[in-house]
């Protein structure tokens, strides 16, 4: 059986069985307090304490998914013969249309006939603390004739899933892959309390578990594992899944870039803080374990899911990749010549992650309380950079401020243009003789796009663009992409600048008539471009963790 078939007969089967087949969710959840999907039963977790609302939703309490997941707990062991940062959850659920007999009885006939595989053994929970021994799972289960039947502790106890939720003791079903071993394939959750806190706080004995009024059910079965299993593989990595990687390094690359394609399709984009910066670091790992271009393994991953998932990565990728892979040149050169994690990071954008991964392998010791001491005392310092931030009327009004004004809002767009379209300004200061900008940006400038952005903005001065000012409504000037001051509160109706082409100044080719530049802004401005004379980079350094300054002038 291949994995769509497989994974059709799942749904099948449960279906045949009473349940509704609920679509995928995002991988970007509606759960504040988790990132990413992690499990089947995420999109559910209401209904295990209001159970009558999924009679409204799916006119029925019994429901079944193949949900897409993203989990980075064990990033380090992706690459053996099961981690994976991506997966499918093969799931059914209930809240309170059957209990453990029916989910048992379930999971041994779909693994029995409807797979044909034999179950090696299973385990119930042998009770703790307030949660008693679950004499009535392993009752069912040896009814069935399995006759390995192992009682175990906190390991089969699942949940809360993100910082509360519903959570129970759970019973496993174990086969044996290829090599003989035995495999975890699918995990039962029987939800009969609610955790007011994490599992962290709850193994400490800090929360308390409160008895739900309905018990509910909630399975998982990896399906990547599941695969390896009915398809006699040693490895996840040799299903069709996958393109059968055999080397580490390979695995890494395929697993991955595959995390990746999924993420962006669900919306996400690269960047410095949160889904941003997870995706950030999946791409940077393959591309430093990748001896090829990404884009053979892009296209190997959608031909894997064609049919099954609409994947697009929008270019994401393969242009992070070009990005880091200067990055990754000269950290590397840097790190065999003993540079400080500090200076590699802040001045060649190389990632503490990757630096602790390097020198792990090459049995180095990196002093991180010294790293994270000193990106404490640098993003203190750092803050004097906001505390100069041009605001117009508190600012000098004399013409070579004001054409400075005008220049620092197309240095943005340039550096928006040639090199990341998501660098945002946070902080400046401009004076008659030089302006200044800090920047959301991951790396250190290189020269060539320091020069390109330098061209560019020269570019724009000698076009002759007009700069407009229109008073909008907030709600407008946010909706068109209006570019905005850090941390500040706006009125109703704000001040917005436009850069833009006259008729007259756009031809064929340049850009037409759309705006080059749109601010939130005070003023003043120039009142065209080609008042600014020759744009020219100064200076380019870091000023804090992901932030990096440009120091520039007007000649």
């Amino acid at each position: 059986m291949n994995s769509d078939e497989v994974r059709s007969r799942f749904l099948k089967f449960f279906q045949n069985k009473g349940h509704k087949i609920i679509p995928p969710a995002s991988l970007i959840p509606g759960d504040p307090t988790v990132l990413f999907t992690t499990a089947g039963m995420q999109q559910f977790k209401s209904y295990y304490t209001n159970p009558a609302s999924a009679d409204k939703d799916f006119s029925g309490r019994n429901i079944a998914t193949a949900q897409k997941c993203i989990r980075t707990g064990d990033i380090d062991k992706v690459g053996d013969t099961t981690h994976l940062t991506f997966f499918e959850m093969l799931g059914n659920f209930s809240f309170g249309g059957y209990g453990r007999k029916e989910a048992i009885i379930y999971a041994h006939e779909f693994i029995t006939k409807e797979l044909g595989l034999e179950i090696s053994h299973v385990t119930f929970y042998k009770g703790e603390g307030v949660v008693p021994r679950d004499e009535e799972s392993k009752d069912i289960w040896a009814g069935l004739g399995v006759g390995d039947i192992r009682a175990d502790g906190s390991d089969v106890f699942w949940g809360p899933t993100g910082d509360s939720g519903p959570c129970g003791p759970t019973t496993e079903i174990y086969c044996k892959n290829a090599e003989g071993q035995d495999v975890e394939i699918w995990n039962i959750v029987f939800n009969e309390y609610f955790c007011e806190g994490s599992r962290e706080k709850l193994d400490k004995g800090e929360v308390k578990l409160k008895k739900l009024e309905v018990m509910g059910v909630d399975t998982g079965m990896g399906f990547e594992r599941l695969l390896a299993t009915v398809q006699k593989k040693k490895s996840v990595y040799e299903t069709d899944v996958f393109n059968g990687e055999q080397i580490k390094e390979e695995r890494i690359v395929a697993d991955h870039i595959k995390a990746s394609l999924f993420i962006i399709s669900d919306g996400v984009a690269p960047s410095n803080t949160g889904r941003g910066y997870i995706l950030r670091r999946l791409i940077r790992r393959a591309v430093r374990f990748s001896k090829q271009p990404l884009t053979r393994q892009i296209e190997k991953v959608k031909k894997i899911y064609e049919g099954v998932y609409e994947l697009d990565d929008k270019g994401e990728i393969e242009k992070e990749e070009s990005k880091f892979r200067r990055t990754l040149k000269h950290g590397l050169k840097e790190f065999e010549k003993g540079a400080d994690p500090f200076t590699l990071f802040t001045t060649y954008g190389f990632p503490i992650e990757l630096t602790l991964e390097l020198a792990k392998e090459k049995g180095k010791k990196i002093d991180l309380e010294d790293f994270n001491r000193k990106m404490a005392e640098h993003q203190k310092l750092s803050k004097t950079s906001f505390a100069g931030m041009f605001k117009g009327g508190l600012a000098n009004h004399n013409e070579k401020t004001i054409q400075l004004h005008t220049a620092h809002h197309l240095l943005l767009a340039g550096l928006q243009a040639m090199v990341d379209k998501n660098i945002k300004q946070r902080g400046s200061n401009i004076t008659e003789e030089r302006l200044r900008m800090d920047f959301l940006c991951d790396h250190k400038l290189y020269d060539e796009e320091k020069k390109k952005v330098e061209d560019w903005v020269n570019d724009k001065i000698k076009m002759g663009l007009n700069i407009v000012r229109r008073e909008l409504l907030l709600a407008e000037a946010e909706k068109i992409g209006a570019e905005m001051e850090f941390g500040a509160k706006y009125p109703e109706i704000v001040s917005v600048y436009f850069i833009e082409p006259s008729p007259q100044s756009s031809p064929e080719g340049r850009g037409g008539n759309s705006p080059i530049s749109i601010e939130f802004c005070g003023g003043p401005h120039v009142k065209n471009t080609s008042e600014l004379g020759h744009f020219k980079i100064q200076k380019e350094e870091a000023v804090a963790q992901g932030i990096r300054r440009i120091k520039a002038i007007l000649i």
